[in-house]
């Protein structure tokens, strides 16, 4: 299938026998990104002692990873699709590599911020092309399957992060969850090179520097709002400036692009229910997800007193449920039968569900009732994930499949920057409100500071204060994902009439006659 093919039904005999070895180099160049996450995760005490790194400079190693992938991750596949989805992979893995040599060797917080910063940009690139190679790779009946193969490896390295983490600073120094990097990043850019297809728009367009500087200031001044919020206030100025920043020169950003003849996101995709409904979906499930995963591991080690390895192992189970339906195909199988809002609603009311029961049954110290809620978590997204995806990519042109991806992982980086801020702020605000008579407001930034300020005869009512303002923030969490599964449901499910049954993704014009859209000219 040659590189500017539109994205159609493709008969077997039109298919690239070395498609499935594409999509392992791919799936593998996925993990580098997600493990390093994960891996940090178990760190950061280490980095606090080593480095002599403050609260706020811990905060900012995790963060300015998160802030600099957000930030790229449009630009990132406009540059895909105008020159190269495989170059521009490649350039990432060696960023990627670059900044993880940097991390490993930083002897001060600002070093291993910068790096992070590095490694942040490289990952945009990685994940700005990944579901792009995946559309490009393979025809219309087969992409559900390669993209739910592809999301259980991202998951896989969810769940061995923490593991991996946890033997490494057991027998290493911290550093050495950044060189683990290395070998996979060179392994990565060997294997893409020599079986990566290259493809990009046929169309040569322009460069959209303007639009790409906009949107790049406006992301980053956004979710650096987002960041500072709850430790700052949401009304002070250090998170009010950055905000209007970032929205002043994302509404710029929007206006540049219906006017540009070369737009770098086509604004006239919005137009297209199926996109509206997969994105907007998406932005509330990243907000519950992000929100509840961030609280769940507060719950695991202040509430039920889990190590940090402990606690990233007790999380596993929906990872490994994710890639137990994805890799085996069973998930598949399932929706397969179901039309793609039909998929997407269920799946996402197996997430809401798992996210109350870990809610309500986990309250009291119990585990089992946690594993029940992570279960069904991780059987909702093995449904809703790729339908999720699937709509998104098959609502815009092939060409831009870059754009495509990039989008979507920008509004997932924001929407779980949203649900750890906001969902945090509720339980700060809910956990403040139960302290006892005496114990002073800010005691509650956490739950060690306020039962060292109560005292032992207020531990027990502070700890119950704690718990309950934990299971509200994590029933808004279940809300959220509920009320984002039932609105991309209803949006798609306004185009998906005429589309075939199964949920499989479809070319453009399967959105309708009033959804359909070419290219941008150029």
């Amino acid at each position: 299938m040659s590189a500017a093919a539109p994205m159609t039904q493709a008969a077997p005999a039109e298919r690239r026998p070395d498609r499935w070895l594409i999509l392992a180099v791919i799936c593998l160049v996925q993990l580098v990104v997600i493990l390093d996450n994960t891996v940090l995760n178990v760190a950061v005490p280490s980095l606090t002692k080593e480095l002599g790194a403050t609260t706020a400079q811990t905060q900012w190693v995790i963060g300015t990873y998160s802030l600099a992938q957000a930030g790229m991750l449009i630009a990132a596949g406009g540059l895909a699709d105008r020159y190269g989805r495989k170059l521009v992979q490649m350039i990432g893995l060696v960023l990627f590599g670059v900044g993880s040599l940097g991390g490993a060797l930083a002897s001060t917080p600002g070093q291993l911020i910068a790096a992070r910063a590095g490694m942040g940009v490289g990952g945009s690139l990685l994940l700005a092309t990944t579901i792009a190679l995946v559309v490009r790779t393979f025809d219309a009946e087969e992409q559900p399957k390669a993209l739910g193969a592809c999301m259980g490896v991202g998951s896989l390295g969810f769940a061995l992060g923490p593991i991996i983490g946890g033997a490494l600073l057991a027998h290493f120094w911290w550093g050495s969850i950044f060189i683990v990097n290395l070998p996979v990043c060179a392994l990565g850019l060997l294997a893409v090179a020599k079986f990566v297809p290259e493809s990009k728009d046929p169309q040569g367009e322009r460069p959209d520097l303007l639009g790409a500087l906009l949107s790049i200031v406006g992301l980053v001044a956004v979710v650096y709002a987002i960041i500072q919020g709850p430790g700052y206030g949401w009304t002070s100025a250090r998170t009010l400036v950055p905000g209007a920043i970032g929205v002043v020169f994302l509404a710029a950003f929007i206006l540049w692009e219906r006017r540009t003849p070369h737009p770098l996101l086509d604004m006239a995709f919005f137009r297209n229910a199926r996109f509206r409904g997969a994105v907007s979906g998406g932005v509330l499930v990243s907000f519950g997800m992000g929100g509840s995963l961030f609280l769940l591991t507060q719950h695991l080690q202040f509430v039920l007193g889990y190590g940090p390895l402990e606690a990233g192992l007790r999380t596993a189970p929906m990872a490994l449920t994710i890639v137990l339906l994805n890799l085996t195909g069973l998930g598949m199988r399932i929706t397969s039968k179901l039309p793609a809002p039909v998929a997407i609603a269920g799946g996402l009311s197996l997430m809401a569900g798992g996210l109350a029961a870990i809610a309500v049954l986990g309250r009291h110290g119990s585990y089992p009732g946690i594993m029940l809620g992570l279960l069904l978590m991780g059987a909702g997204v093995a449904c809703a994930q790729p339908a999720m995806a699937g709509s998104v990519m098959s609502s815009i042109p092939p060409e831009k499949a870059g754009v495509g991806s990039g989008l979507m992982g920008t509004l997932s980086e924001l929407g779980n920057s949203l649900g750890v801020a906001v969902l945090g702020a509720v339980l700060t605000a809910g956990f403040a409100a139960s302290l006892p008579t005496g114990v002073p407001k800010d005691a509650a930034r956490s739950l060690p500071e306020a039962l060292a300020t109560a005292g032992p005869r207020d531990a027990h009512q502070v700890a119950n204060g704690f718990a309950d303002s934990l299971t509200s923030a994590q029933l808004i969490g279940a809300v959220a994902v509920l009320l984002g599964g039932l609105l991309a449901a209803w949006l798609i499910g306004r185009v998906a009439a005429g589309a075939p049954a199964g949920g499989q993704v479809t070319g453009p014009a399967d959105a309708g006659p009033s959804e359909a859209r070419p290219a941008a000219a150029g």
